[in-house]
Order: C-alpha cells, then sequence, then structure tokens
C-alpha cells in the first residue's frame, strides 16, 4: 500500500461492485432501506447519511455528507461528491425532504475538497430541476469567496440557462452565503443549529454543529481531533456522528503519516474517551479512515474502550 499524507484509505481497499455486470441497471438505480440498529427509523428529527466517505473513490461510499430531515426540510451537513445523487436515492426511499428541488439549506464544516467537492452540484442541478428558492450556505469564512468562484467558473452554463431571464425570475440558482463563528447560527420554527471550532491540525476555520430538533439533539463532528469543545457541544445528546480512523491501520505506516493523522483527526481508541465523556445515546461512525481495516476492525476498536452503542454508519443510513 503506498502512504501518503491524505484524509482517505488507499483506494485499493475500495470494495469492488460485483453486481455491476449482472444486474440491470434499473434495478441498481433502486436502493435498499438501510435504518438505525433497532431496525425502525427513530421519532422525531431523523439523520440520513448520504455520504460517509473519504477523499477515496469509494463506490459504496460517496464523500462526507447528512441530512437532518424536521419540520418537512432537509437540513444539509457538508457537501461531499455525490451527495445530490444520493439524496435523489433517499427521495426514492420515501425521504421526500431530500427531494433535489427541495434541497435548500447547507452547513459546511470546514472547506477541505472532499466536503465540498459537491457543492457546486448542489448550487446548480437541485436548480436545474426546479428548486424555487435560494441556497441557503453556512460555513467557514471562505465559503463566499468560494461560492462567488464557482459562480464564475459556470458563468457560460448560467449564460445559457439564464438567458433573458432576470434573478428574480430564477431564484432558485442564488446562493445566499453566510460565514460563520462559533455560538449560534441559525433557528427556524424546526432547528436550532450551533456550532463551535474544532481542532483540525492546520485548518484555521473547522466546525462541529449541533442540531436541536423535534425532540432530538444531533451533533456533528466534522473532521477533527479530540475536541473537548465537542464534548460539551454534545454532553448527553442523542446522537452523534463522529469521523474515526482505525488505528491498526495507521500504524502500518509511516511516522509522517502517522503524525498527520493524530494532528488531524481521532483515532478509535480516542474517539472510544471522547465518546464516554460525551454520552451520545447513540455514536455514528463516519468520514471513515479504514487504512486496510474492516468495519469490524474498526467497531471493535471503538468498543475496546467504549460501553455505549456505537455503530458503523453507512450510506443512505438513517438514525
Amino acid at each position: 500500500m503506498a502512504w501518503a499524507a491524505c484524509h482517505g484509505s488507499s483506494a485499493s481497499e475500495a470494495p469492488a461492485n460485483t453486481n455491476s455486470k449482472s444486474t440491470p441497471a434499473l434495478e441498481r438505480a433502486k436502493p435498499e432501506p438501510r435504518v438505525a440498529p433497532s431496525g425502525t427509523p427513530p421519532e422525531g428529527a431523523r439523520v440520513v447519511l448520504l455520504g460517509t466517505g473519504t477523499p477515496v473513490p469509494d463506490p459504496e461510499r460517496m464523500g462526507p455528507a447528512s441530512a437532518v430531515l424536521a419540520g418537512g426540510r432537509a437540513y444539509l451537513v457538508d457537501a461531499g461528491p455525490g451527495i445530490v445523487r444520493r439524496a435523489a436515492a433517499a427521495e426514492a426511499l420515501g425521504h421526500h425532504e431530500l427531494a433535489p428541488e427541495q434541497l435548500s439549506h447547507v452547513f459546511i464544516t470546514h472547506l477541505h475538497s472532499d466536503h465540498t467537492v459537491g457543492y457546486a452540484d448542489l448550487m446548480l442541478t437541485p436548480a436545474v430541476v426546479g428548486r424555487r428558492q435560494p441556497l441557503q450556505a453556512f460555513g467557514p469564512p471562505g465559503l463566499t469567496a468560494m461560492t462567488r468562484a464557482l459562480e464564475r467558473a459556470y458563468a457560460v452554463d448560467a449564460s445559457i440557462r439564464h438567458a433573458g431571464k432576470s434573478p428574480e425570475q430564477q431564484p432558485g440558482y442564488r446562493v445566499v452565503t453566510r460565514e460563520i463563528e462559533a455560538g449560534e447560527v441559525y433557528t427556524d420554527a424546526a432547528v436550532r443549529v450551533r456550532a463551535v471550532k474544532v481542532p483540525h491540525g492546520s485548518v484555521e476555520h473547522a466546525y462541529a454543529y449541533r442540531f436541536d430538533a423535534e425532540g432530538r439533539s444531533i451533533v456533528f463532528s466534522g473532521d477533527t481531533a479530540p475536541s473537548e469543545a465537542l464534548v460539551e457541544l454534545c454532553s448527553g445528546c442523542d446522537l452523534l456522528v463522529h469521523e474515526v480512523y482505525c488505528s491498526q491501520g495507521v500504524r502500518t505506516g509511516p511516522p509522517s503519516f502517522r503524525e498527520y493523522h493524530g494532528s488531524f483527526h481521532t483515532s478509535a481508541q480516542e474517539l472510544a474517551a471522547l465518546a464516554t465523556r460525551a454520552r451520545p445515546g447513540l455514536l455514528l461512525l463516519s468520514h471513515l479512515l479504514f487504512f486496510g481495516c474492516d468495519a469490524e476492525t474498526l467497531l471493535a476498536e471503538v468498543k475496546s474502550g467504549y460501553a455505549g452503542e456505537v455503530v458503523v454508519g453507512e450510506d443512505l443510513g438513517v438514525y
């Protein structure tokens, strides 16, 4: 395995799509329902994982993205590659809030590419298929510059699609950005969203988010090394969605690789200690940095130091 200081595991770990030649395309397009460990979706606000992967292309795991469904709306967290198509797949499973034309709110944790490559898709594709309101985008400093740069990058597309129409006639193409600081960043009749800064190596602005909605408290770590601010943000929350790397896998890499991930990310053992203090009702593992491990090994590493309920997240899982 060739090691590099990156956010993902080796491309050789991506599982082969063994059904691609034997299963008709239309049949493959119908996603399989996946629900929480109890076997039934939770009451109140629901979380749908739209992407549990890393920068490494894995056909089973899209780039980091999640959705909180509350009050008839989807509130997205991050915009990794594949986000809009995963949302369409979730709509096909009955989560109508994730119909692409309904995607109107996104909260970006930080500006690394694996969390934002799908942002242009989120800006444009829902508008193409009928979004009738601006996209509201919340995130760290630099988000507005990224947004305006993407608008310029797609100026040729815009000149064709917008020909003869005023911005008022095409509100779905507008993007309204808000660059956040720690504290309350958004509230409406369905949700309250708070943010804390988290340590992510040399990244100056990285955030975790807490959603309080329909009787549930849900925290997303984003990318982070162990964070006491995150422990306090959860503090007995119903669901903690946290990134993690497999220690066994990282130990086989060179010292620079181990040092990098120790600064930017959270090991399974570190997460076990963190979750013990944070006391979530359910610990949900996402942004899965396997580095040669399998899901069972990663889960066992966490469970070796954590007595609470913990599961490995899967794309289109509902929690």
